[in-house]
């Protein structure tokens, strides 16, 4: 229409509401709302009442982070026991401590004077075991800058897991145990990517995130942006409470890490 000559109506009008015929001259095939039918309100209460009645009681399940690891002499155990503390304080993640199988015979154990494993942290049962968990903190002492073999056997039987790609996409972090400061605190971790690597997994390094505590120069402290670390020295020195600390914040960092990838 022009100006003036009215307008066109509003295509965002409602159409004028129907009228209900009365049931004793409706037509056949008109339909009036059964007087028991409940108003919108009323059928909006009801869902949520029966939403509210159909929420799952049930505690959400624990992400799971296993702490595998090889210790001879106790050094790098000593940071796994104080990392499951730090794991284990971050609500809904809980820690798991493995040793992998030992290979060298127990005569061959007895020369080098390694004392007798702790019977309350159990051997890993199978490779398969590590697809049960959301991520996973790998501890091990250094042999000429890489892992010992101990941990490297165990690796190298993790094929089928890797041929199925079990592993792809979960978070993994390193912990160390050298003989000297030069013994290969970092090259023992980086040397070490190589594994999660081929089966698709995370590297999750601590960087800096210990603050202060990384930068200390008044004591000896094994540790690096890798992870944490100790120094074994002859095998007579424990692990200090600062290398302890330090394992401890990896715990708890790699928790929280394991946490936002595993529940989003």
């Amino acid at each position: 229409m022009g100006k003036g000559g009215g307008c066109v109506p509003s295509k965002k009008r409602f159409p004028k509401r129907t009228t209900v015929a009365d049931p004793t001259t409706s037509a056949e095939g008109d339909y009036d709302l059964p007087e028991s039918t409940p108003s919108a309100t009323e059928h909006n209460f009801a869902d949520a009442d029966e939403a509210l009645t159909t929420i799952p009681s049930e505690n959400p399940r624990n992400f799971k982070l296993f702490i595998v690891f090889y210790s001879m002499y106790g050094h790098v155990e000593g940071l796994a026991r104080r990392m499951k503390r730090g794991v284990d304080s971050v609500a809904g993640v809980e820690a798991v401590l493995y040793r992998v199988p030992e290979t060298l015979p127990g005569e061959s154990l007895a020369k080098m004077r390694a004392p007798p494993k702790d019977d309350s942290i159990p051997e890993i049962g199978s490779p398969a075991d590590l697809a049960g968990a959301d991520g996973f903190l790998f501890g091990f002492p250094t042999r000429y800058g890489c892992m010992a073999a101990q941990m490297k056997a165990f690796f190298d039987s993790t094929g089928q897991l890797w041929s199925e790609q079990k592993l792809a996409g979960k978070p993994a972090g390193f912990f160390v145990s050298t003989g000297t400061q030069g013994g290969g605190q970092e090259t023992t971790a980086w040397t070490a990517i190589t594994q999660l690597a081929h089966h698709g997994m995370l590297f999750v390094p601590i960087g800096y995130t210990f603050g202060v505590g990384m930068f200390k120069m008044d004591s000896i402290r094994g540790g690096s942006p890798y992870g944490a670390g100790v120094f074994a020295g002859d095998g007579s020195r424990q692990p200090s409470e600062t290398e302890l600390a330090l394992a401890e914040h990896q715990g708890n960092y790699m928790a929280a890490i394991v946490k936002r990838i595993a529940d989003p």
